[in-house]
């Protein structure tokens, strides 16, 4: 396993949540209406959701769990390896679906939601770093 380029991952990951802690609106209203604050959350989600996905893939391919068909499924793969609890695996799943939102239909994207996510979830990514740092200290 490259530890290193995990360890990489999830310090881009606590950067990244770290911007979206800073620069999030206080209410839906100031984000709807702010297309800076929109464009900086919706980046730093769109990449905190592909860094996990990107760390679960590297997990996973140094297994003999079979490869997930979609980013989604990388999640249940952790959780098959007792990596991820259940109920963050399905949160983190719902953000891989934000992710396929915000990539592929910007205009289409909830606001209420995102202000949500970054008031709400964020916790969700560092719960994510935390259970892949005590994955790698176990496997060393």
């Amino acid at each position: 396993m490259d530890r290193e380029l995990i360890e990489e991952k999830i310090e881009s990951l606590r950067w990244g949540v770290g911007r979206i802690e800073d620069k999030r609106a206080r209410s839906v209203d100031a984000l709807q209406a702010d297309w800076d604050t929109q464009d900086i959350l919706s980046v730093n989600l769109t990449r905190a959701v592909q860094l996990c996905v990107d760390t679960s893939a590297h997990l996973i391919a140094e297994t003999d769990h079979p490869s997930p068909d979609t980013m989604a499924e990388g999640c249940d793969r952790l959780c098959d390896m007792y990596v991820l609890p259940v109920g963050l695996a399905q949160r983190l799943k719902g953000a891989v679906g934000f992710r396929n939102v915000a990539i592929h239909a910007y205009r289409e994207i909830d606001w209420a939601i995102v202000h949500t996510i970054t008031h709400d979830r964020l916790d969700d990514f560092q719960l994510f770093a935390r259970h892949v740092w005590d994955h790698l200290d176990d496997a060393s």
